[in-house]
């Protein structure tokens, strides 16, 4: 079967294996999970992510980051998904958390975090929501 959400799964899969305090996860490979997952490294919610060759499929290998035994993560959500596709102006881009927490954003310029989005002055399909 296949899938319809990558990206939701592997955003689920990270979320289920801070929740199981795993020190990585795996998830196959694609352009855009390692750029979501370059936006989450660039943001320190993540420690770092790798490709992983040892299975039949290219995988990417996932270090989650804890700070004192709590995930750096506390909440991850897919905002636009495959039935509903969320689209924003660089003047519209949410605020999560009144500014503590980052939305990832898909632009012409790339997967940029909001920040980086407003400075470029693009907006793009809004991704999803971490802090």
């Amino acid at each position: 079967m296949a899938m319809t959400d990558p990206l939701g799964d592997m955003l689920t899969r990270i979320r289920n294996g801070q929740q199981a305090k795993k020190d990585s996860v795996l998830s196959p490979a694609s352009k855009l999970r390692a750029n979501v997952l370059e936006v989450l490294q660039r943001e320190g919610y993540i420690r770092g992510y790798s490709e992983d060759a040892s299975g039949k499929h290219p995988a990417l290998r996932i270090e989650l980051k804890y700070f004192e035994g709590e995930p750096a993560i506390k909440y991850l959500a897919r905002v636009s998904k495959p039935g509903r596709r969320v689209y924003s102006g660089s003047k519209e881009l949410p605020n999560v958390r009144g500014g503590l927490g980052i939305t990832i954003v898909s632009t012409p310029k790339g997967v940029l975090s909001d920040a980086e989005a407003r400075t470029e002055n693009v907006g793009g399909e809004v991704l999803a929501e971490v802090f």
